[in-house]
């Protein structure tokens, strides 16, 4: 058999399937339209661009996305994962009343961080490539640190539980190849003398 006469034998098996006909696929294109039609309208706008070709055509730019998790083992034993960049995996709920996966997207993206507890010390490493030292914006009171980018390329934000309160006026942060590593002092808790007391 030549491979027309096979083709057009496996096309006439595959129309007369009922889940797998065209139709089926039909679906799914459909089904797949209808999923990033949605998506686009989840997009923000500063992530949504058109420009103009020099042939007088347009091309429509999304992005960009960005998303990834980093995984270690705590000093508990267990895994602990921490997600990072501007998509999030979650979950919508459907005009039916079930929930179904979608996506959070955000401008900002979520930097990978990682908190180092130390000797009276907590060191925090994010990774915050593409933007100048002056873009980076950092607030810390005594148990949380915030990390704020706003540049033209790039925006960055997070806020990080430490695990100890912290001196913020005690500080150190160094930004260098597109990594900031933040050294905040652990506060020590001064401890009471004890005063004897008599008894009447």
């Amino acid at each position: 058999m030549s491979w027309d006469e096979d083709t057009e034998r496996w096309m006439r098996r595959w129309r007369s399937m009922p889940f797998f006909g065209r139709e089926a696929f039909e679906d799914l294109d459909r089904i797949f339209d209808e999923m990033f039609k949605e998506m686009l309208n989840n997009v923000p706008k500063e992530l949504y661009r058109e420009r103009r070709l020099p042939g007088g055509g347009t091309v429509r730019e999304v992005g960009p996305f960005m998303y990834g998790y980093s995984m270690t083992i705590g000093p508990d034993g267990k895994p602990v994962v921490r997600e990072f960049g501007n998509v999030k995996p979650s979950t919508r709920a459907s005009p039916l009343g079930f929930r179904r996966p979608s996506l959070e997207i955000k401008e900002e993206r979520d930097p990978l961080v990682d908190v180092i507890p130390e000797d009276g010390k907590i060191r925090v490493v994010a990774e915050v490539p593409g933007v100048e030292r002056s873009d980076i914006k950092l607030n810390c009171s005594e148990k949380v640190l915030t990390i704020a980018v706003d540049a033209e390329e790039r925006k960055y934000f997070k806020e990080i539980d430490l695990p100890a309160e912290v001196d913020p006026k005690v500080s150190k942060a160094t930004y260098k190849n597109g990594v900031l590593e933040v050294i905040l002092t652990k506060v020590t808790k001064k401890k009471l003398k004890g005063e004897s007391i008599t008894i009447d």
